[in-house]
C-alpha cells in the first residue's frame, strides 16, 4: 500500500465579515469557503518514526511544520506508536491565505486515521483539526463550498458548487495571518449581509446582484500596505472578471470569469513571475 501520494487543496474566501474580537484573543468572523485546484501533495511512506521533507526548503520540517503536529497530536490522542515518513511537494504558496498549510494538515489527520487503522471519531478529529488551526476543519470535513463561523470551524456543508472560472494569483507577497490580524481595520458595528442568502442566490440561480457584498475586511489595510497586491485586484476587474478580492488574509487575489477564454487571457495580463491557478466550474475537492 504505501508509499501513496494524496493532494492537498487550497481553498479561497468568497467574503470574509471580522464579526468580533473575543476574550481570549481570537476573531469570530463568517466566511464562504470555496475549493480551488491548487495543490501540495503528500507521499506518505512507512516509517518507525514521524517524520517529514518538503520541496520548499524555506518551510520547517520540524515541530513548527503543521503535518508534523497533526501527526503528533493524532498519535498522542490514540496512544498509538506507529510512525511515519511524509514528503510535502509545495505548489501553494505561504503567507497567501489559502490555507495550503490548513489542507496538510487535514490531509495529514485523515490519511493516518485510516493507515494507523485507530479509528478516531469524526466528532474527535475536528477537536485536534480546531487546535491545529480554524481552517483546518473545512479541509477535514468538507469538499465544496461552506459557509463558516465562529473562528472558522463552525460549518454548513453547502451542497453546491460555483459555476464559474476562478483565476487566483499570488503576487510574491507573503502576508502572515497574525500581521493581518493586528492591523485590519475593524468596524464591527454594522448590518451583516446573509452570505448563505447571497452565495445560494449566486450559485443556484445566477443572481450576481449581491456580489458587492463579498467584502473581505482585511482587504483595505492589505491594499493601504501592500500595492502590488490592490493592482492585481484591478487588473483583475479590468480583465473582465465579474468579481475580485483578496482571498483569506492574503496576499493571494481571486478573480470568477463566465468564459475560460477569458479567464486565460486574464492571466495572461500579469506578470509572469506571479503564480496562478485556473480552477473550472464545479470544482470540488473530491478524488
Amino acid at each position: 500500500m504505501l508509499p501513496f501520494s494524496v493532494k492537498s487543496f487550497a481553498k479561497i474566501n468568497l467574503g470574509l465579515l471580522i464579526t468580533s474580537k473575543r476574550s481570549d484573543g481570537y476573531h469570530t468572523l463568517e466566511t464562504v469557503f470555496a475549493p480551488i485546484n491548487w495543490y501540495d501533495s503528500i507521499e506518505f511512506s512507512e516509517s518507525d518514526v514521524i517524520s517529514m521533507s518538503c520541496s520548499n526548503l524555506d518551510l520547517p520540517v520540524d515541530d513548527n511544520n503543521l503535518c508534523i503536529k497533526a501527526a503528533k497530536s493524532l498519535q498522542q490522542f490514540a496512544g498509538c506508536q506507529r510512525g511515519i515518513t511524509m514528503t510535502l511537494q509545495k505548489q501553494v504558496p505561504f503567507g497567501a491565505g489559502l490555507g495550503g498549510g490548513s489542507s496538510d494538515a487535514a490531509t495529514v489527520l485523515r490519511v493516518l486515521n485510516e493507515l494507523w487503522q485507530i479509528n478516531v471519531s469524526s466528532g474527535e478529529l475536528h477537536a485536534l483539526a480546531v487546535k491545529l488551526g480554524a481552517d483546518v476543519p473545512y479541509f477535514l470535513e468538507m469538499k465544496g463550498l461552506a459557509y463558516a463561523r465562529g473562528i472558522g470551524d463552525d460549518l454548513d456543508d453547502l451542497g453546491f458548487t460555483l459555476p464559474y472560472y476562478v483565476v487566483t494569483v499570488f503576487p510574491e507577497e507573503h502576508i502572515s495571518t497574525v500581521w493581518a490580524y493586528r492591523n485590519f481595520y475593524p468596524h464591527f458595528e454594522r448590518a451583516l449581509p446573509d452570505l448563505k442568502k447571497l452565495v445560494s442566490a449566486l450559485c443556484l440561480s445566477g443572481n450576481k446582484d449581491g456580489l458587492p457584498a463579498f467584502e473581505n475586511d482585511f482587504e483595505p489595510a492589505v491594499f493601504d500596505h501592500f500595492p502590488a497586491v490592490r493592482a492585481v485586484k484591478s487588473a483583475l476587474l479590468e480583465s473582465g472578471s465579474l468579481f475580485a478580492s483578496l482571498s483569506g488574509s492574503g496576499s493571494a487575489v481571486f478573480g470568477l470569469f463566465e468564459r475560460e477564454d477569458e479567464a486565460q487571457a486574464a492571466m495572461n495580463t500579469l506578470p509572469e513571475a506571479y503564480r496562478k491557478s485556473l480552477t473550472p466550474p464545479g470544482f470540488s475537492m473530491e478524488q
